[in-house]
């Protein structure tokens, strides 16, 4: 059979042309700037899931993982107080060090420079935010040195700070993530230069939800925005300048709040039992935060120096002076010994500290084994008539009565004001059912499987159920500024235990070595301080569980 030499060139050429055509869609689909779900180009959108997130200032990683939270070496309170369960955490960031004296003054200048304390407006303000010096104070001891200088002394400064209660030191936290976001933002070229210190005053303060939400009304309705010159951290030429851009969370720039670390957060970052690939170490066999059995080192170089600052024994708070010594009698200078295997100094002896959670004497396993947490009270931003978010102002700024008759403000002028959620949010829902979560499966009446749900006394306040009984007392403050007290006296009050009571872990320079353990837990009022119990903040980790880049497998 004869075939037409122009018919195999014409075929030739088709299938030339097809294959490019593939090879061209197959380049162009696999393309950087198109979508892999519409195709579109979408060149100069970041994927998210590309940009790494930075550490915060003072922190250091905590890869999650699981452990056994709850198991203790020694239990001799026998008060089911410690009933081990497994438990999963996420990977988060948590301070190196306690919050320190200088840190916390800090907190207390920009409060001061902001909310002056002359003004009548603010002046509940400073004082509130303000530690508690006089917990030194003992009545047959002698401590007026420390009542005097540990907080502004600089012999103290790196010490940590003490006579802070825990709503304290939750809004010292929402203070430093605003101040941290706002230099990022100035530092990114998103914020003008040296906005964070010019002309600062309370109807102007930066707020980080308010800036994400609202940007316009960052600063007090008067941020404009900036000319960006390096849009997506590349110089631009000139001309080319963005105005008026903000930053979203899309851009990765903006950290996740600071915040205090739940109980199974800092119990996890404080056993560290990734530095002891043992299986025992699943079964909770670790009793301090360092590996061994003992307080001292058993290293050549340190054998037999304090691994912590502790009580060893009655009236011995450090030893005899000299090498045996731990070197403090009250706290010691941060960093003094050393870290745990996650790099985290102190989480035994120095101070205890103050986390996140709700004290319940049982963690129950069964509601949750996966980042456990009781203290969940979720609000959602307050939407005005004019359909956009309210903004806090001076006049609208609310206060707390604490127990003692101190006054703290509970909210600042640039935040978005809060408000519970209510049904819209939690209609039909199987994960959650109401705004406050602190009681659920808590072992009280509304636990019960009896309860009836359905009925009016559902609704009521679950302080007033059985089990959790514990005293009302009402401080007030009337007009002249005078605390009246309203103590109660009843007589079927059965609990110290309420919904105002936090968990506080780790030992302390006033605790024996009982109280180092990890896995040990108590509990303290809220609005109440101690010269034992300091803090340290936490940070949530977004994108993957580890830093590396690669599985350690590739």
């Amino acid at each position: 059979m004869k075939v037409n030499k122009n018919v195999i060139v014409r075929f030739v050429l088709s299938m030339a042309l097809i294959v490019v055509g593939f090879s061209s869609c197959s380049k162009k689909s696999s393309s950087s700037s198109a979508s892999r779900a519409t195709g579109w180009d979408v060149s100069g959108k970041k994927v998210a899931s590309s940009k790494k997130q930075t550490a915060g200032p003072g922190l250091v990683f905590v890869e999650g993982g699981t452990f056994t939270m709850g198991k203790v070496q020694d239990d001799v309170m026998h008060d089911w107080n410690n009933t081990p369960t497994q438990q999963h955490v996420q990977s988060f960031y948590m301070d190196e060090t306690e919050v320190t004296n200088f840190m916390y003054l800090e907190y207390l200048d920009w409060v001061k420079k902001v909310f002056p304390p002359t003004e009548e407006g603010y002046k509940h303000i400073y004082l509130g935010a303000s530690p508690d010096t006089l917990v030194w104070r003992n009545r047959l001891g002698y401590n007026e040195t420390m009542t005097n200088n540990y907080l502004r002394h600089p012999a103290y400064a790196s010490y940590p700070v003490v006579g802070v209660n825990w709503i304290q030191a939750v809004e010292f936290s929402k203070w430093r993530t605003n101040r941290v976001n706002e230099a990022i933002l100035e530092k990114s070229g998103y914020l003008k230069k040296n906005a964070k210190t010019d002309e600062v005053d309370a109807e102007s303060i930066f707020d980080t939800e308010t800036y994400i939400i609202s940007p316009t009304s960052a600063y007090g309705a008067k941020n404009d925005g900036v000319v960006l010159k390096r849009p997506q951290g590349r110089q631009v030429k000139k001309g080319e300048e963005q105005k008026n851009v903000y930053a979203t969370r899309s851009s990765g720039i903006v950290l996740p709040e600071y915040r205090l670390p739940t109980e199974a957060e800092w119990e996890y970052a404080a056993a560290a039992d990734v530095g002891q690939r043992e299986y025992n170490t699943y079964k909770g066999q670790k009793k301090y935060p360092w590996s061994g059995s003992y307080t001292r080192s058993g290293k050549r170089q340190s054998k037999g120096d304090q691994l912590a600052n502790f009580k060893q024994g009655n009236g011995d708070y450090g030893g005899i002076a000299g090498w045996s010594d731990d070197g403090a009698d009250i706290t010691n200078e941060v960093k003094k010994y050393p870290a745990n295997d996650f790099g985290l100094y102190d989480m035994a002896g120095n101070v205890a500290e103050w986390v996140a959670d709700v004290y319940r004497p049982i963690i129950d396993n069964e509601a949750n084994d996966f980042n456990y947490f009781r203290g969940n009270m979720y609000t959602k931003n307050k939407i005005g008539k004019d359909g956009k978010v309210e903004i806090v102002t001076k006049e609208s700024i609310k206060y707390d009565t604490l127990s003692n008759g101190k006054i703290m403000s509970r909210s600042f002028p640039g935040q978005i004001a809060q408000v519970p959620v209510d049904e819209q949010e939690t209609y039909l829902r199987q994960n959650f059912d109401r705004s406050n979560n602190i009681n659920y499966r808590d072992g009280d009446k509304q636990s019960s499987i009896y309860y009836n749900f359905g009925s009016s006394e559902a609704n009521t306040d679950k302080s007033k159920t059985d089990m959790y009984n514990s005293p009302k007392h009402n401080v007030t403050v009337d007009s002249l500024g005078s605390m009246v007290r309203k103590y109660d006296r009843s007589s079927k009050r059965t609990t110290l235990i309420n919904d105002e009571v936090r968990v506080y872990k780790g030992g302390s320079w006033r605790d024996r070595a009982y109280w180092l353990d990890p896995a040990q837990r108590r509990y303290f009022p809220q609005d109440m301080a101690t010269d034992y119990i300091g803090f340290r903040c936490a940070m949530s980790k977004v994108g993957p569980k580890s830093e590396k880049r690669k599985s350690a497998r590739n």
